[in-house]
């Protein structure tokens, strides 16, 4: 349920409120808006009648939350959430372009393609220091080494950072380095992962598990956002489907679905869904047209020597032409939104 207060209500009078919802053995969770306070519901056993509340001084009206997730959905939060990450903006009309290598493999690798990305026009950088890999003999990363060389990323090229953290065991060390923490596609569902997400300080970027519904990566992101963090970046990164001429099936028509049930941003991932260097460039574009707040791509000074995902890594020009296009598709975009 969403208590929605009037505007001239007191300190006390929501405070009485979130004392009648404590009362009721349930969790109240105050939500600033622009022009007055709503509170959130939480953890309630059964419907709870509105006129429980609506007769209480202060309070404008009682509204049912009908979906599973609350916290995420735009029931409880009808206005764009807007995610700050240094200098740079994720949600709402804001369109971000995330952009680095698969894995850290050296400082002059992360260094010669963070130079190239800022410049031509991305806003933050991307890699890997610890890798999942589905082969225990492949790259692994270079661990804590690689967090410091995507620290002087940020420190040389003044580029936000993001990259993934796979267990709880590197949570503090992964947070203390980066700016955004990513929680991959085998993580979706780590329950215990997520609570520790939602005591983090800084933003998290959620991908969509390979065969979660969108209803079940809300409720992720819904685990994160109960536990304090409210600071999350969906990411739509393909499906495992029966085809083969793709590693995954890039799942367009989440974005709008997301953005109609949620308002948290939502990005799309176009280099793991492609798996494929030449579907990357027109994937890109459609998640541009399709209303994405932005891309996250995997770009390499020489992909050709990469030891992780070196197939679907963008030559330093395609990446490029890939900034000048998808802005300018999403610029008509948001015109005719």
């Amino acid at each position: 349920m969403l208590i929605v207060m009037r505007q001239d209500a007191t300190r006390e009078q929501v405070d009485a409120v979130i004392h009648a919802i404590e009362e009721r053995g349930c969790t109240a969770r105050p939500i600033p808006g622009g022009e007055r306070i709503s509170i959130g519901v939480l953890y309630n056993v059964g419907p709870i009648d509105p006129a429980t509340f609506q007769g209480m001084p202060g309070v404008k009206e009682a509204i049912p939350v009908t979906r599973p997730y609350k916290l995420v959905s735009r029931e409880i939060h009808p206005h764009d959430s807007v995610i700050n990450v240094g200098e740079v903006s994720v949600g709402g009309d804001n369109f971000v372009i995330i952009a680095g290598p698969c894995a850290v493999e050296s400082e002059s690798q992360v260094m010669s393609t963070a130079e190239h990305v800022k410049r031509v026009g991305a806003d933050i950088f991307r890699g890997g220091a610890f890798k999942p890999r589905t082969s225990p003999y492949a790259f692994q990363g270079l661990g804590e080494e690689g967090l410091r060389i995507l620290a002087r990323v940020r420190e040389n090229y003044g580029l936000p950072v993001v990259t993934e953290v796979l267990d709880m065991e590197h949570f503090d060390m992964v947070e203390k380095y980066v700016d955004i923490v990513q929680i991959g596609t085998r993580n979706m569902q780590n329950f215990s992962l997520l609570r520790r997400a939602g005591e983090a300080g800084k933003p998290i970027l959620l991908k969509r598990g390979m065969s979660a519904t969108v209803d079940e990566w809300l409720m992720a992101a819904e685990y994160i956002i109960s536990e304090g963090n409210p600071q999350i970046i969906l990411c739509e990164r393909g499906l495992r489907t029966f085809v083969r001429h793709s590693r995954n099936t890039l799942d367009f028509s989440a974005v709008p679905v997301v953005r109609r049930e949620s308002h948290l941003p939502v990005i799309v991932d176009p280099s793991h869904a492609a798996g494929l260097r030449d579907q990357v460039l027109p994937l890109s574009r459609a998640g541009a047209a399709v209303g994405a707040h932005g891309l996250m791509v995997e770009v390499h000074c020489m992909p050709d020597s990469a030891l992780c995902d070196g197939g679907q890594s963008l030559y330093p020009e395609q990446f490029e032409v890939l900034c000048r296009q998808a802005r300018a598709i999403r610029d008509i975009a948001i015109q005719n939104h």
